[in-house]
């Protein structure tokens, strides 16, 4: 008899389930991935923002750089949701601009949506919505601030004569 109530013993010990701990460590892993998963989709608008302002901003210092070193005045302009830049023809008229496409950093750049880009002052004066806002090869600017907005924050570039640009921002729209 003592051997079957041993034997009974070790099947019911096999069959009683998991321990209260074990389901605790279950339960705190299940919600560590949950907020790690959370943390991940829900994303601050102002980051992205701010990333593709920095993107900007190096592309427009290395445009009036390029336009210095290969002595050609280039050009950028910012619309919707895209930017572009440009290098004035060589046809003779010197008016006409030419898209670049020859430069990987200088290609034009869909801004990810919802985020628009707007040129807004040139030389201290509104800027026309298709205007291009040009970079001498001189080196020497006139300032320009092109605005890079969500629907809640804003960002200014801003230019100096010196063609370095300072991002201001963001605040809210």
């Amino acid at each position: 008899m003592n051997r079957r109530r041993r034997a009974l013993g070790a099947s019911t010990a096999l069959s009683t389930g998991f321990t209260l701990a074990e389901i605790l460590v279950v339960i705190v892993v299940i919600g560590l991935a949950a907020g790690f998963i959370y943390a991940q989709l829900e994303v601050d608008p102002r980051q992205a923002l701010e990333r593709e302002a920095r993107r900007f901003a190096g592309a427009l210092e290395h445009a009036a750089l390029l336009a210095q070193w290969k002595n050609q005045t280039l050009g950028v302009s910012a619309a919707g949701g895209t930017y572009r830049f440009w290098r004035r023809g060589a046809d003779g008229d010197g008016e006409r601009w030419v898209a670049l496409s020859d430069d990987d950093v200088l290609a034009p750049r869909a801004l990810p949506a919802p985020l628009i880009a707007a040129a807004q002052l040139y030389a201290g004066a509104p800027a026309p919505g298709d205007a291009v806002l040009p970079l001498a090869p001189s080196g020497r600017n006139e300032p320009y601030v092109i605005a890079l907005a969500s629907p809640q924050w804003q960002i200014l570039l801003a230019s100096d004569p010196l063609n370095r640009v300072a991002l201001i921002g963001p605040t809210p729209r």
